[in-house]
């Protein structure tokens, strides 16, 4: 009675689908992976014996890079008589 089977899984992922949209998943998940390498190197520095090293540097990969800032649209021109 503890254990997830296969139908579950695909209920569950469904939810998760309509929750959320296509487009909207691989942005989720691209921040989770993102979020989760942090985490992980921070856990790592806080386990270092000598505590004097600095903090990793993460460099995101050009496909993780997305482009947030608002497109203007071009407003018509309007003549005033």
């Amino acid at each position: 009675m503890g254990s997830i089977g296969a139908t579950e899984v695909i209920i569950l992922l469904a939810v998760v689908l309509l929750l959320f949209g296509a487009k909207r998943l691989p942005d989720a998940a691209r921040g989770l992976g993102r979020s989760l390498r942090i985490f992980k190197s921070e856990i790592k520095a806080a386990q270092d014996d000598d505590g004097n090293s600095p903090p990793q540097q993460i460099k995101a990969t050009n496909e993780e890079v997305v482009d947030t800032t608002p497109v203007e649209t071009p407003r018509p021109e309007t003549t005033e008589r």
